[in-house]
């Protein structure tokens, strides 16, 4: 059986969740929609899900703090975090400036787990969920330093990178009836007995 590892973009599958104006998957188990994707001969050891806690508006994180504690409950799973950081930009027409904000370090972090996870022999298989071509670097150095590894791309939703498909040894797209067959009950109970709901915007 091969050992597989999963890195999942968090932000990069939410938006292209968003894109595809699918948010009845919103509330989606990572882990279930990882071992959806596995071949027969595949094991899965642990999936790391990676992604930044936002800061507003307030009802939109307290959708993601719900959906944060769902996954909390899953086994073998990992969150890695990010930062949210807020730049000022200026309106080139009104000169009226606001904070826009953005997520840092998501791409780090996956370079980092992907290289240590290979040098310390945890996997054979890298699943690596995203569309973002800044992990070219790490995997190409993952193929050209363990060339016994294995890294496949699942692409989520109308997302889609030429160059993280080349620099793969495969890749595969999630689409609807993955999605369909990984999603969260409509209530997650936590091991203290607290019920997680999903959120009624997400339905």
């Amino acid at each position: 059986m091969q050992r597989v590892v999963a890195y999942v973009d968090g932000f990069n599958l939410y938006y292209g969740l968003r894109d595809k104006r699918w948010k009845r998957f919103y509330w989606l188990d990572i882990q279930s929609m990882v071992q959806n994707l596995l071949k027969p001969h595949q094991i899965l050891v642990s999936t790391k899900y990676f992604t930044t806690v936002i800061k507003r508006p307030e009802a939109k994180r307290k959708r993601q703090a719900v959906f944060l504690e769902a996954l909390r409950t899953l086994s073998d799973f990992k969150i890695f975090y990010g930062q949210w950081l807020s730049n000022p930009v200026t309106c080139h027409k009104c000169g009226h400036t606001y904070d826009a904000y953005h997520e840092k370090m998501t791409d780090v972090n996956i370079a980092v787990e992907l290289m240590s996870d290979a040098f310390q022999d945890h996997l054979d298989v890298a699943l690596l969920v995203s569309a973002d071509s800044d992990l070219v670097g790490p995997v190409k150095a993952i193929r050209e330093l363990f060339p016994k590894k294995i890294v496949v791309v699942a692409f989520p939703p109308e997302r889609i990178s030429a160059a993280l498909k080349v620099a793969a040894h495969g890749h595969t797209f999630i689409g609807r009836n993955v999605l369909s067959k990984s999603v969260f009950p409509e209530q997650v109970v936590k091991p203290d007995g607290f019920v997680l709901c999903r959120p009624t915007e997400w339905r």
